[in-house]
């Protein structure tokens, strides 16, 4: 499980088909094999690493439901270690259970923030609220406004330069994971 306070954000060293290496610092400190860590939210297992890079296998069902087979060398990437049982809950539960990925629609500026409007599937839409949790590249975001087939959450400067969104940009696709409670809520009132 993770917060979606992203604790670092690296780059990737090397993109295969079905494999991914990513330098960084801060998140290798504590690693072991086997670990799970959060690349732009979506949930992957270490597969090898040293103390400046890991690498994780990707399998075709992320490949199919992320942005992650978009990625390249040298692009910067989220991370976030799991919560550790000890630890604040900052964002909100975000399982890197990707759901689907949105489109940035348009970035526009609103005081020293900047709004971001998502396009996302029409499935997806019942599980976003106004006010409430959504991850975006696995950064845990507060919805401003819901449209049919989008939404838009407003970045503050500190999130906008401690994450990859300020390289995204009008076209750039996200990953979107919903508020798992939501859709638990779904499942039993379904019954």
């Amino acid at each position: 499980m993770f917060t979606g306070i992203v604790e670092e954000v690296g780059t990737v060293s090397v993109c295969q088909e079905y494999g991914l290496a990513v330098k960084a610092k801060k998140v290798t400190e504590d690693l072991r094999l086997g670990d799970s860590i959060a690349v732009n939210g979506t949930c992957l297992t270490v597969v090898e690493f040293d103390e400046s890079h890991f690498r994780v296998d990707l399998a075709p069902e992320t490949l199919r439901r992320t942005s992650l087979r978009e990625l390249e060398v040298g692009r910067r990437v989220n991370l976030e270690r799991p919560l550790a049982v000890s630890d604040r809950l900052g964002g909100h539960i975000v399982q890197g259970h990707v759901d689907a990925a949105g489109r940035v629609m348009s970035i526009r500026p609103e005081g020293d923030c900047f709004i971001f409007r998502i396009r996302t599937p029409k499935r997806l839409m019942p599980y976003v609220v106004e006010k409430g949790f959504i991850a975006l590249d696995g950064i845990s975001l507060t919805v401003v406004k819901k449209g049919a087939a989008s939404f838009t959450v407003s970045v503050i400067p500190y999130s906008l330069s401690n994450t990859n969104l300020e390289e995204k940009s009008a076209g750039h696709r996200v990953n979107l994971e919903v508020d798992i409670l939501a859709k638990y809520v779904e499942s039993l009132l379904a019954r």
